[in-house]
């Protein structure tokens, strides 16, 4: 039964749908004045210059000179036309990838899996960060700038019904985080988004920019980026992705089948998503990518009837059509029975004479068991190298997701857990196709960390060493989901269970052949800077604040902490190994042999600078406040001259 609405209709609302109707060209989404930001208190946040932030309201509109132009029988002056893809607030967007964050990454070592699976251990060249990935990617240019092969990401879909990430670089992680909300198939947080609201494309379009634009930055030249995204923005995120990465670096737009029967609740159901691929060089990315492994009905059509040394092969015909045939292409073949032949009627030879008699003696034309059959030349299995891929992806080739559904449940006891994961298989073949055995792969929406589980999984079956990098937001569960009644309080929680679970699965079904196969992840977590918050107001200066800040690190903070953020801005590996060593009677850490020693203990002394100098580190990083007395301080650069004057020394 339906309610009585008991109030007049909106006769704006209704004026709108009747013109978007007749004019959908004309829809679109406008700035229509400023209000200013309120924190968490319900109180105007004001910028450095004590002047109140202002925010844009954005609300559905009408393009005025698209509809003036749509009614007129002649063309009506206006604003200039021009090629671009705009919308409100993209300028902020652009601004939200280039501004700095005083922002850092922690170690987390309880919760961290070592290379062999060990709870705690800590020698994995994988990673987990947890934190808003936005953030995140700031975190990882210096390090991994240049450095990542392939990303694959799964962004949150605009639906219209559930919307995710509405940043707000003002407000603190302990606040983001207590916000509650429902969650999208990704585990991302959903904002309710439907068309009416007037920021339908923009909010979406303001989270996918700058998150795109950092990603680009860690790409490889020949790397490649691979997006999954359904039918509502793949338009819109095809024209960013042009402006992002160069619309010449368009590569394909696979279309993958996600289902396996048609959804009942639509007459034309979709049965597919979009994976959009961008090269960070197209070109380059033409010479790099690996051909498709052969299925199993294809290695069957290779035979080895003569015994061949050369192992299995396939023939395949070597005449063609006389288009552009030169007189070369028209000779006669004797065949190994005697029997003589001219190319058939209408046909030439593909091959030239001299090409042929070569194949001949190399033993690469075949004629028959007989020996008296049209010639054939032979293709080896063992350097066809696999086929090219083409653009639909099938189920029945990379999974379904039913099928995703059905592995997670198996890891972890129930398929509600996650709902609609992607298939390990689909994850598996983007990679297989992208990488070699040793390159790094990201993915900065990883939910329930399915790429994680398709490189160590890719890495079992070929004997890789490819390294992971996840990234996804610990977003709280809903108390009353399937997933925080079994314990998951957050998504990162359930992803990392997963690694966990899969690489012990996988290692166990590998056997003695995966011995070296690296099933860790080293976790880390984003969080404020370790340093202490230095921008006072000089006229609020006392004595009493000086006091406060003779130590320039925040009181909560270990040694541990400090090594991550130097290896942050040193821009070292963040999975480089790490030794902790004693010299002099103070702790060191060493990070990938002598690249970079660091001490944070206190009281450090002569004696202990000398001997990290003598052992040449590239880096060597202390804390300011360490040095026992003036003396060393003193005399700091002096010993580094005499023992290591190569040796770039820092101190916090």
């Amino acid at each position: 039964m339906q309610k009585m609405r008991m109030y007049t209709p909106n006769l704006a609302d209704e004026n709108f749908k009747k013109l978007a109707a007749l004019f959908p060209n004309a829809v679109t989404e406008a700035i229509v004045g400023y209000e200013p930001e309120m924190d968490e208190n319900g109180q105007e946040k004001v910028g450095f210059d004590g002047k109140p932030i202002m925010k844009p309201i954005i609300e559905r509109a009408i393009d005025k000179d698209v509809l003036i132009q749509e009614i007129s029988t002649h063309v009506v002056e206006g604003r200039e036309e021009r090629y671009q893809f705009t919308w409100p607030d993209k300028k902020k967007a652009m601004l939200a990838a280039n501004a700095p964050i005083s922002a850092t990454l922690r170690p987390v070592r309880a919760d961290s899996v070592g290379k062999d699976g060990t709870p705690g251990g800590w020698d994995s060249e994988n990673l987990y960060i947890e934190g808003d990935n936005q953030d995140v990617l700031k975190q990882l240019q210096e390090t991994y700038l240049g450095k990542v092969k392939m990303i694959y990401i799964d962004p949150p879909y605009n639906t219209g019904n559930d919307f995710v990430y509405e940043d707000d670089f003002a407000e603190d992680a302990d606040s983001y985080l207590e916000r509650s909300g429902q969650f999208d198939d990704q585990g991302n947080r959903l904002e309710q988004n439907t068309e009416s609201n007037g920021r339908f494309h923009t909010d979406w379009l303001n989270m996918i920019y700058p998150r795109l634009k950092l990603a680009k930055n860690l790409l490889a030249d020949d790397g490649v980026i691979f997006i999954s995204i359904d039918d509502a923005e793949v338009e819109n995120l095809c024209k960013i992705c042009d402006e992002v990465f160069g619309e010449k670096n368009f590569y394909a737009q696979i279309v993958w089948q996600k289902r396996t029967s048609p959804d009942a609740r639509y007459n034309l159901g979709a049965a597919h998503d979009y994976i959009l691929v961008y090269a960070r060089n197209a070109e380059l990315l033409k010479t790099t990518l690996n051909k498709e492994p052969f299925s199993e009905d294809r290695t069957s059509a290779y035979k080895n009837p003569d015994n061949d040394p050369r192992g299995p092969w396939a023939s395949v015909d070597i005449t063609g059509q006389t288009g552009h045939a030169t007189a070369s292409q028209y000779y006669e073949i004797t065949t190994p029975s005697g029997l003589k032949m001219r190319p058939p009627t209408g046909r030439c030879w593909a091959l030239a004479e001299s090409t042929f008699l070569s194949l001949v003696a190399d033993g690469r034309i075949w004629f028959g068991e007989d020996g008296s059959s049209r010639p054939r030349q032979k293709r080896f299995l063992s350097e066809a190298g696999g086929g090219n891929a083409w653009t639909w992806w099938g189920n029945e080739t990379v999974g379904h997701n039913q099928e995703a559904s059905k592995i997670l449940k198996e890891l972890l006891g129930s398929a509600d857990i996650f709902t609609n994961p992607k298939p390990v298989r689909l994850l598996k073949r983007m990679i297989a196709l992208s990488t070699k055995p040793d390159e790094i792969i990201l993915d900065f929406f990883s939910g329930s960390a399915t790429t994680a589980h398709a490189v160590m999984q890719l890495n079992a079956e070929d004997g890789g060493h490819r390294k992971f990098i996840m990234v996804q937001l610990p977003e709280l569960t809903d108390e009353k989901s399937e997933a925080y009644k079994a314990g998951y309080k957050n998504i990162c929680e359930i992803g990392k269970e997963r690694i966990r679970r899969a690489g012990r699965k996988i290692k166990e079904e590998a056997g003695m052949t995966a011995l070296d196969l690296d099933i860790g992840f080293r976790v880390l977590r984003l969080d404020s800077s370790n340093m202490q918050d230095v921008y006072y107001n000089p006229n609020a200066m006392t004595q009493s604040l000086l006091d406060t800040t003779t130590d320039n690190i925040k009181p909560d903070r270990t040694p541990e902490d400090l090594l991550f953020q130097v290896m942050l801005d040193l821009g070292v590996d963040l999975s480089s190994p790490i030794q902790e060593t004693t010299i002099d009677g103070k702790k060191v850490y060493a990070v990938a042999g002598t690249y970079l020693l660091a001490c944070f203990d206190p009281g450090v002394t002569t004696e202990t600078v000398t001997a990290i100098a003598k052992q040449h580190p590239y880096y060597a990083v202390f804390r300011d406040s360490s040095m026992a007395n003036d003396s060393v301080a003193t005399n700091f650069d002096q010993i580094f001259e005499t023992y290591s004057p190569g040796t770039v020394r820092r101190v916090l």
